[in-house]
């Protein structure tokens, strides 16, 4: 897909990467609901360190090894687009926080399908 340039919508969800949708996680589902949905884009980032709202810090260092690490998913796409789909997320992100932030998408291209 190729054509998102100019102003956009991004929107940033951080949950828990043992936050859980019918025994798959949660961030997977929110990045194959935004795939149907023909966003854009959608990329989840696994945190290293981090807490939330609970005020407990969870890290990958080693004498503290968390099984709960922050994952924060992003996407991107027209302002309309992502508004439209935000409704989808209430029922995934019981814990969490979402968040929108306006943003210039400078270039947006696909890889060149092999010959």
């Amino acid at each position: 897909m190729t054509g998102l340039t100019g102003t956009a919508l991004r929107v940033t969800i951080f949950v828990g990467e043992s936050d859980l949708w019918h025994h798959r996680p949660v961030y997977t589902e929110i990045v194959h609901r935004a795939h149907k949905a023909g966003l854009a884009g959608a990329s989840a980032f696994r945190g290293i360190e981090g807490f939330g709202s609970s005020s407990l810090v969870h890290t990958q260092r080693l004498l503290s090894l968390s099984e709960d690490l922050p994952v924060a998913v992003v996407i991107v796409d027209t302002e309309e687009k992502i508004r439209a789909f935000l409704p989808r997320l209430d029922e995934l992100v019981t814990e969490g926080l979402v968040i929108l932030d306006d943003c210039e998408v400078v270039r947006h291209t696909s890889r060149q399908e092999p010959r």
